[in-house]
């Protein structure tokens, strides 16, 4: 009787060990701590359907959450970018709780979803969709393209776990790229814009910053269904992407991919990350030629300058020149992308030097910008809202910061050494 209760015993301290260090343990060996973005998740029901959104914004100093009186509670923007986060943390770590949330956060944006294909934006305190500010409207636009790159970055992960689900989420993918066909079907002609000679059959004419987002659902939907009609369309995106690219290794501006029109600025510029994934999928080596251009040369020159909110351009006869530079905000949204665009690189050309300068990026997050300040807690998971001046930080911890520096650093770390190696550029800067 003695040893049965002794190996009881025994056993419940086992399952006590293995609980504490799976679930509290073996995650914060990892600096991508989800602590606040889990905060600022919520579960609701509509329509007897359990959904996951995550609160907009988060405020200093006690950080509880607000909402924006014009736009709403919750958005597809941020749902899109938490739902392909949770992911990758519940690939890294295997917590259950995320492969949940992705779930859950799956569900919101079908919700969002409209006949057209297109995607509304915000929802208010009601619940009911934000059909009419003009950051919410369902149409080809920012929102669409994330949740259409959420949906179908996540569709195998949920296609394995959840099949009626799944079945839901690529009615609402083929939705959406029936829209895109048809949205961006006619031939369109290379234009002028402020001197510059730019693609008009982009969104927005010329935006390849929303572009590069298409594009990623683009090859991600082409995975699942081999439809050829898919290839033209990306093919059709990163052409235009490569007009919007000025200057090379010697002549400024190094290679930029500008955003749109005459215009660069960090948030969201993904065209070296889409067309490096493009190349790898299609092997038309202008792709790779032009990503490696911007990042050889152009994130370097950000580097240089401690990073940069936005230049606009102008043109004497064939000369690019700035008219104008901004420096600040800086945000974790135009860092974000410099950082899977170098990993991507690595993974590609197996040179250690991307690895490098993705962490020597990344270090914008604990301390090394103007302020010299950390940027992202690591025994929080905030992530201040930006950076406003020389010295000055914007100390809320809205979605957007704290989801873009959580991709930042899991991608990172998702890389063998990649931990370790973000813990010794942390140590190196105290």
């Amino acid at each position: 009787m003695k040893r049965n209760n002794n190996i009881q015993l025994i056993s419940f301290i086992a399952l006590l060990f293995i609980t504490f260090y799976v679930n509290d343990y073996f995650p914060q060996q990892f600096l991508t701590n989800p602590s606040h973005l889990n905060h600022l998740y919520k579960e609701i029901t509509i329509n007897e359907r359990e959904m996951g959104i995550i609160h907009i914004y988060s405020e200093y100093p006690d950080y509880h959450v607000v909402a924006d009186d014009d736009e709403g509670i919750a958005c597809v923007d941020d749902v899109s970018r938490a739902a392909v986060f949770y992911a990758k943390y519940y690939k890294l770590t295997g917590d259950s709780s995320s492969l949940h949330k992705v779930k859950t956060l799956t569900e919101f944006l079908l919700y969002m979803q409209s006949d057209s294909g297109w995607f509304n934006n915000f929802i208010l305190k009601d619940y009911s969709i934000n059909k009419t500010h003009k950051n919410s409207v369902a149409e080809p636009n920012w929102w669409t393209w994330r949740a259409l790159w959420a949906l179908s970055e996540n569709y195998l992960l949920i296609n394995e776990t959840d099949a009626q689900l799944s079945e839901r989420v690529l009615n609402a993918i083929e939705k959406t790229i029936i829209a895109c066909k048809n949205e961006f079907s006619l031939s369109k002609p290379i234009v002028h814009a402020e001197g510059f000679k730019r693609p008009s059959w982009l969104p927005f004419q010329s935006a390849s910053d929303q572009a590069s987002v298409l594009v990623l659902g683009l090859i991600n939907y082409y995975k699942i269904s081999k439809d050829q009609s898919a290839v033209l369309l990306i093919e059709k995106m990163c052409d235009g992407i490569l007009l919007m690219q000025e200057g090379n290794e010697n002549i400024f501006p190094f290679g930029a991919f500008l955003s749109w029109e005459n215009i660069w600025h960090a948030y969201g510029n993904s065209q070296s990350y889409a067309l490096l994934k493009a190349y790898q999928l299609l092997n038309n080596t202008r792709y790779k030629t032009a990503s490696l251009l911007e990042i050889n040369n152009f994130f370097s020159y950000l580097i240089e300058q401690q990073f940069l909110n936005e230049i606009i351009f102008s043109k004497f006869y064939t000369i690019t020149l700035p008219n104008e530079i901004k420096t600040f905000p800086q945000i974790a949204y135009g860092i974000r992308p410099m950082v899977f665009a170098l990993l991507s690189a690595y993974e590609l050309e197996n040179d250690k030097k991307y690895f490098d300068k993705a962490l020597n990026i990344a270090s914008w997050f604990f301390g090394s910008n103007y302020p010299k300040i950390q940027m992202y807690d690591t025994s929080t998971g905030r992530c201040f809202d930006g950076i406003t001046g020389i010295d000055e930080i914007n100390m809320n911890s809205g979605a957007e910061s704290t989801i873009e520096a959580l991709l930042s650093l899991i991608e990172i770390e998702k890389h063998t050494g990649g931990s370790e190696s973000l813990k010794e550029l942390i140590k190196s800067m105290e």
